[in-house]
């Protein structure tokens, strides 16, 4: 097994978070693919976004008697849907790069849980990269998170049976989605998406298999009982919520001047 890097230092809030500090981020994909709006026909929906909650981080266990001087903790690092539901409508592979002392260090998954595990003695930063579908149109998303083994702020020896848990709540936002990703995941239970106005023309949302939808969820994970509940998540939807609903009445607004600008003056003035 790999010599893991020395601990890092960083301040706390650089490190991510744990129970009882989790971080909640927003980040928004402002820079869509050249190459997919060379290749693709499909049109992208203005005025519209959509929303896919994610949650990352790690969980790591000391191994107690077992521990070595080269292996003292075994650990997991991953990427799962905020309410534990399966994202790979949206994400084609995760791409994990560990330290370059461990065999391998870049590790692809190209199938949900999108999760690695690995043993060692030492922290160090992973970049964890997302790559998403070729329908969604944008390039890939890199995240950073700092494997953190050691508790700082309790005292007394290591449990076995109480791991280190840190996890950051992110949701990304995509802007002016194409059409075909749009109609492909509006009903997707991983994705926040808008209202969107009557005349939208999409095309047929196809017709999903509830089993597969499911078979990449992480609700009945292993690991499941550590996983943070992001109570601060539900207040971020409820915004996201709110922000959609005036996003539509921009929307409604502007249709409305267009329709006032192409009114004959005459018109206009009759009407004042």
């Amino acid at each position: 097994m790999p010599l893991n890097a020395p601990s890092m230092t960083q301040n706390d809030s650089d490190l991510g978070g744990n129970e009882g500090d989790p971080r909640l981020q927003l980040t928004k994909i402002a820079n869509p693919s050249e190459d997919f709006e060379k290749k693709t026909s499909s049109k992208r929906l203005k005025d519209v976004e959509i929303y896919v909650p994610i949650v990352f981080g790690t969980i790591a266990f000391w191994l107690g008697k077992k521990a070595t001087e080269t292996q003292s903790h075994r650990w997991s690092v991953y990427v799962r849907g905020a309410t534990n539901e399966d994202l790979s409508g949206v994400i084609k592979k995760v791409v994990f790069q560990l330290h370059p002392s461990f065999n391998n260090p870049v590790r692809v998954v190209e199938s949900p849980p999108f999760e690695l595990s690995e043993c060692g003695w030492g922290e160090f930063e992973i970049a964890i990269s997302l790559l998403f579908h070729d329908d969604v149109g944008e390039k890939k998303l890199d995240l950073y998170h700092h494997l953190k083994l050691y508790a700082e702020n309790e005292p007394g020896p290591q449990s076995t049976k109480k791991p280190i848990v840190v996890e950051t709540y992110n949701e990304i936002v995509f802007p002016d989605p194409p059409e075909d990703f749009f109609s492909r995941i509006q009903n997707h239970p991983a994705v926040v998406v808008p209202r969107h106005p009557a005349t939208f023309k999409l095309p047929p949302a196809p017709i999903e298999d509830l089993h597969a939808l499911k078979r990449g969820d992480t609700k009945n994970h292993p690991l499941s009982q550590w996983f943070i509940n992001f109570s601060e998540a539900d207040e971020l939807l409820k915004l996201t919520a709110a922000r959609q609903r005036v996003q539509a009445h921009i929307v409604k607004l502007r249709r409305q001047l267009s329709v006032m600008d192409e009114l004959p003056q005459t018109f206009k003035l009759d009407s004042d």
